[in-house]
């Protein structure tokens, strides 16, 4: 476990708010007959970037060492 979990954790919230806004769009442009909306895209953009900073601080190999020599 590394000394980061916490925010990790935080950033796994935040995937959760940002899959329901995408999925939100998605119910809406289908019930309008619209295609993918553009702002579903920035979304998963955005998905992906935190999906990769909860890795970095999941990952105990990035881990602050504690030997300062």
């Amino acid at each position: 476990m590394s000394g980061y979990d916490d925010l990790a954790d935080r950033l796994e919230a935040v995937v959760a708010d940002l899959d329901e806004r995408s999925f939100d769009l998605l119910r809406e442009a289908v019930r309008e007959g619209r295609g993918r909306p553009a702002d579903d895209k920035r979304l998963l953009q955005a998905r992906r970037a935190i999906d990769k900073a909860i890795h970095l601080l999941r990952d105990d190999r990035h881990a602050p060492s504690d030997d300062l020599d």
